[in-house]
């Protein structure tokens, strides 16, 4: 059998075992232009009823069902590709977007309200009542959509789920003070203004008050600052930290521990003995001891008690905190026999931690992802204070770009898709020197005819950083979309510090960074391996110069073939015969050694360098 038949053979197997193990064919498009239409069968009937539950769907999927269900055809351009630069700001306004966004913020700042719960009496039934919320909350989405349509507004990503704000509003109900709790380092983006209007719609007596967590990113001078705008808005402000307070009490717990395991058995048995006899006649002594104690330091410290008094730039300790929220209220109670504190905040800004150090065990669950508690619970901090924690709740805020979103907590990091933009803002609020230093590493500097004191870029900063961690990809290079993650985690925890400033003080006054701690290091005295994978364009000036000046031809240029084995240039420039020739009509190629074929990888080895 010839090579033809054999092969025809072999294929013919090959063709029987796809038809019968492999995969189906691909159906083809009846049309062949460069349009989606509604027409496209691509193998997914949208039309069939379909019972698997929707939570999350991508703008595509909702185009196509709001397609499907109003019954509207729709044609969309295929291969719409953009090619970015990523030294460019992508993803980021200019200085004069900027400004243009946020007067558009200003003016519309009355637009951003928060869903209101309808008036409802002993005699509304529950139907009625669930109709009328349901079309309120409908007409509330309608309004933000349509802000967001017609003036080209960013917002946040906020709450959909009416449930969520049921609890809210029951919450707000039943508490004598709203506290929202915000974060230190941008305070105005997780402050709901609308919230505190509706708090006094619901009852002029309740009170609103901000509760300033993470406060010990915070100097004393900024924290001054912060205080005295909350003065000229007229609201009462308490700065506390969460993550302080659970640090000292691990602290404390760990030294009771370590002085108890140094005590011996029978100095144990005798302190107990000895604590026992005298605990009932000085028990009360102790506790009348305590509060004059607590009464003194609270007027030591100068700690506002009143509501009268001006907003203390005081970073406040876990009895501080509670002696303050005992007194701050002094109107009529919802319940007489102790004040309700509601509390109110974004799932990213410490509010189950903040619960969690005053109650000093763990009574809530932490997490920063919206949806983790679903219902508002009630517990007891003293005798005569309830507090009353509200599920984590995204509220709508004007915000100027994802990449906000991402810095500040709002958008999960994990789930991000693009890190280029917000990887280029976190390097302009971040210095060179001070990413330098945090990492321990050498940014590339800017090239040849470039700002010299641009910042760097996204690119820039995670090929250093993946070096520098050995986050690698499968070619060689620097994992930049894994080492974009590690530094935009590292912002969101504050390792890499960045406070924003009220909107009467300057950016540059208000938070100044630290001077450079590492000794500079050129970029030439780093091994040439890491210089090539500090720099996707590996042809910098100096490189192209060098290569150009290096290469010195040793040859003349002849136009023509130039290789011919049995013929020579004499020294009268004529062309004679070389040696071991018989003649004209010998064979040229033999006697010459055939090039010898070189493996691909070894030839282009060059190309693979980093």
């Amino acid at each position: 059998m010839s090579k033809k038949n054999k092969a025809g053979a072999s294929n013919l197997g090959r063709q029987l075992i796809k038809d019968r193990f492999g995969h189906t064919p691909r159906r083809k498009v009846d049309n062949d232009t460069m349009l989606h239409t509604t027409e496209l069968q691509d193998g997914y009937d949208w039309g069939r009823l379909n019972l698997s539950s929707v939570t999350e769907e991508s703008s595509f999927q909702a185009f196509l069902r709001t397609a499907e269900l109003a019954g509207t055809e729709f044609q969309a351009e295929k291969l719409n590709i953009t090619f970015v630069n990523p030294k460019a700001r992508v993803g980021l306004l200019s200085k004069t977007q900027e400004q243009q966004m946020h007067l558009k913020h200003e003016e519309h700042r009355d637009q951003l309200k928060i869903p209101r719960r309808p008036k409802w009496s002993k005699e509304t039934s529950a139907v009625d009542l669930e109709r009328s919320e349901n079309e309120a909350f409908l007409n509330w989405r309608r309004d933000l959509a349509l802000l967001q349509e017609d003036e080209e507004i960013l917002m946040t990503p906020y709450e959909k789920n009416l449930e969520f704000w049921r609890q809210l509003w029951r919450v707000v109900e039943r508490s004598d003070v709203v506290v929202q709790i915000v974060d230190a380092r941008n305070p105005l983006l997780f402050r709901s203004l609308d919230l505190e209007l509706y708090v006094k719609e619901v009852k002029n007596t309740k009170m609103n008050m901000i509760l300033v967590n993470k406060s010990d990113l915070l100097t004393q001078e900024q924290r001054k600052y912060w205080a005295e705008y909350f003065d000229k808005e007229g609201i009462r402000t308490a700065f506390y930290s969460a993550t302080l307070v659970e640090e000292e009490l691990k602290a404390e717990s760990a030294k009771h521990k370590d002085t108890e395991s140094a005590l011996q058995l029978d100095e144990v048995r005798k302190a107990a003995e000895e604590i026992q006899q005298s605990l009932d006649a000085v028990e009360q002594t102790l506790e009348a001891i305590e509060k004059k104690i607590q009464t003194d330091e609270l007027k030591k410290n100068d700690l506002p008690v009143l509501p009268g008094d001006k907003n203390s730039p005081r970073l406040l300790s876990r009895v501080e905190l509670i002696e303050f929220l005992r007194h701050v209220y002094t109107g009529p109670r919802h319940t007489e026999q102790h004040v309700t504190i509601g509390m109110v905040g974004y799932p990213n800004v410490g509010k189950s931690s903040t619960i969690n150090s005053l109650m000093t065990v763990k009574k809530v669950s932490v997490s920063a992802t919206p949806g983790k508690t679903k219902r508002f619970q009630t517990l007891y901090l003293d005798t005569d204070i309830l507090l009353c924690d509200c599920p984590g709740l995204v509220m709508p805020s004007f915000v100027l770009t994802k990449a906000d979103m991402l810095l500040n907590g709002i958008l999960p990091i994990d789930q991000m898709r693009d890190h280029v933009p917000a990887v280029n803002l976190l390097c302009e609020r971040i210095p060179r020197h001070v990413l330098e230093d945090k990492y321990g590493i050498v940014i590339a500097k800017p090239l040849e005819g470039e700002d010299m004191e641009r910042p760097p870029h996204s690119e820039e900063l995670l090929l250093a950083y993946g070096y520098n961690r050995g986050f690698m990809t499968s070619n060689g290079q620097p994992d930049q979309a894994r080492s974009a993650r590690y530094v935009l985690k590292d912002y969101v925890n504050g390792k890499l510090l960045y406070a924003v400033a009220p909107p009467s003080i300057d950016q540059a006054e208000y938070h100044k960074f630290p001077e450079r701690q590492r000794k500079v290091i050129e970029e030439s005295q780093l091994p040439g391996q890491q210089q090539r994978a500090m720099r996707i364009n590996k042809s910098t000036a100096k490189e192209l110069d060098h290569q150009f000046f290096e290469a010195k031809p040793n040859h003349a240029h002849v136009k023509g073939r130039s290789n011919f084995p049995h013929v020579r240039l004499a020294n009268d420039g004529s062309l004679v015969a070389s040696s071991g020739q018989s003649g004209p009509e010998a064979k040229p190629w033999r006697h010459v050694k055939k090039e010898r074929r070189e493996k691909l990888r070894k030839k282009f080895s060059h190309l693979d360098e980093h």
